[in-house]
């Protein structure tokens, strides 16, 4: 496509940019986008499946956009246009690693991986698949799910139903905050990160790693919650029917410093071999695969 600054897609096609990229934004009603870095190489877009309107693929400057004309960035959490629904779109997309990513699903699935540069996600309806990304994340989600892997940078989740579950994280800093999903996050306490957990309804299931390095303040409304760790107290807080359970206290150094809220919700903080000796993922509130102790409850 090289010398074509604007293209108009309606069927299945290949394009292939010569110029360089460093700014992709995507936008789809249902379907799929898969976007991943490379190293070296061109930047193409692989559109397999198309129905309803036309895509429109634009290379401006170094800004990369394939998008519906009707389907802008800013509002699109809040883009319930139902006629406009009647559309389909499979885009793969592989860019240079450090583009700045941003997507855009109504519907549709989104899976992104092996990027440094800055990504942002927001999705109403479909899961979202974050994987090897090593710059700063931030996903709002309505309804869908967000699970991240293997990230080394900054991750900010807001979520109204969906869950998130984040397995092998080293990043600085987790920030969540949803109203009715589920948190689940594998904590890496050597990375010295900052996590604040906020729910409404939805559990809470932290795991971390032996020996543990992590200073702790949990608390819940009215959930139940349990711990692994001896070392760590559970008290219980607040006059008769608004008693809440708290727990509290620091393991290890206390390195990286753990808050994490809920009204309803359980929370469950779950113990595990190192990270090096196994590598399976985190296990659900209540559960007790892969812990190295049962959990002490208090109901």
């Amino acid at each position: 496509m090289s010398g074509t600054s604007e293209r108009t897609v309606t069927e299945p096609e290949k394009l292939v940019f010569t110029e360089l990229v460093d700014t992709l934004s995507v936008r789809i009603v249902n379907g799929a986008v898969n976007v991943v870095g490379i190293e070296e190489g061109p930047s193409r877009v692989e559109i397999s499946e198309i129905k309803g309107p036309p895509l429109k693929v634009q290379l401006h400057g170094s800004t990369l956009t394939v998008t519906y004309e009707d389907l802008p960035w800013k509002g699109l959490l809040k883009w319930w246009d139902r006629k406009g629904w009647a559309r389909h779109a499979v885009v793969s997309l592989a860019v240079p690693q450090s583009t700045r990513v941003e997507v855009g699903v109504v519907g549709a699935g989104a899976m992104i991986s092996g990027i440094s540069g800055a990504t942002s996600v927001q999705g109403v309806g479909g899961d979202t698949t974050l994987v090897g990304l090593t710059g700063p994340v931030r996903a709002n989600t309505v309804s869908g799910n967000v699970e991240a892997q293997s990230l080394s940078g900054e991750l900010s989740v807001n979520t109204v139903s969906g869950d998130l579950t984040v397995v092998e994280g080293s990043g600085s800093q987790v920030k969540a905050d949803s109203v009715s999903g589920d948190i689940v996050l594998d904590l890496d306490p050597s990375a010295g990160a900052q996590v604040r957990l906020t729910t409404v309804s939805g559990e809470i299931a932290i795991r971390i790693p032996e020996p543990g390095d992590a200073d702790v303040e949990a608390s819940t409304t009215s959930g139940h919650v349990s711990c692994a760790f001896e070392e760590l107290r559970v008290s219980g807080w607040g006059p008769g029917q608004w008693a809440g359970k708290r727990i509290s206290g620091r393991i290890g150094g206390g390195r990286a410093r753990l808050r994490a809220t809920t009204v309803s919700g359980a929370i469950a903080l779950l113990r595990r071999p190192p990270l090096d000796d196994i590598a399976d993922g985190p296990a659900r509130p209540g559960g007790s695969d892969g812990d190295a102790a049962s959990p002490r409850k208090d109901n």
